[in-house]
């Protein structure tokens, strides 16, 4: 395995954005390659730091695309697939908390760096029925922010953006969560004002 996921890296690295949007599909969909695409973007961007945003969105939509894949076969029989795995009791616990809180409850986990886990939230929230749009919005966001900020770091930090990461990265990632329902705080009160402004 070892083997092939450097080979996978090499190919990535050769072919720039493109190769990075399949690392980070193959990443999010029938391949674990933990932290891979986010040494890629760091690395890339280095090189060309002129090109964060680009590297950023190539990653962004490979991740996107890759979720999907999984979404859907959690969509279409996943059910059968978790009840196997892990015992109904847990999994009926876990679907009603992704019905309640729905998008953050993928929103969050799509932040977090590795190895905290993330596909399995991805295939319940095809299994729990979260509304698509609503899904893809969650992982824009959430792998955008994660995938842009890796890019600044890289910008400011330089190689030294990796060392950084592992050693900060979950307080990062924390602090990119608090950053983001604040805003949905601020958000859900500022409807809920003009709503009421205009009655």
């Amino acid at each position: 395995m070892g083997r092939i996921v450097g080979r996978i890296q090499t190919l990535a690295l050769a072919f720039g954005a493109p190769g990075l949007f399949v690392v980070a599909l193959l990443d999010s969909s029938v391949l674990s390659l933990p932290e891979i695409a986010d040494l890629l973007v760091i690395w890339m961007v280095v090189q060309r730091k002129d090109r964060l945003i680009l590297y950023a969105c190539s990653a962004t939509v490979g991740s996107l695309a890759g979720c999907l894949a999984l979404y859907y076969v959690g969509l279409k029989g996943g059910d059968a697939l978790v009840r196997k795995r892990f015992h109904s009791d847990t999994v009926d616990k876990a679907l009603a908390a992704f019905r309640r809180h729905g998008v953050m409850a993928v929103l969050i986990p799509s932040l977090l760096p590795p190895p905290a886990p993330f596909k399995i939230f991805v295939l319940l929230s095809g299994v729990a029925e979260i509304g698509m749009t609503q899904f893809t919005i969650a992982i824009a966001i959430g792998r955008g922010v994660r995938y842009f900020v890796e890019g600044l770091l890289a910008v400011w930090y330089g190689d030294r953006a990796i060392a950084f990461i592992h050693e900060n990265g979950t307080t990062v990632s924390l602090a990119a969560v608090a950053v983001l329902l604040t805003g949905l705080t601020a958000y859900i009160f500022w409807g809920k004002a003009r709503a009421a402004s205009r009655r």
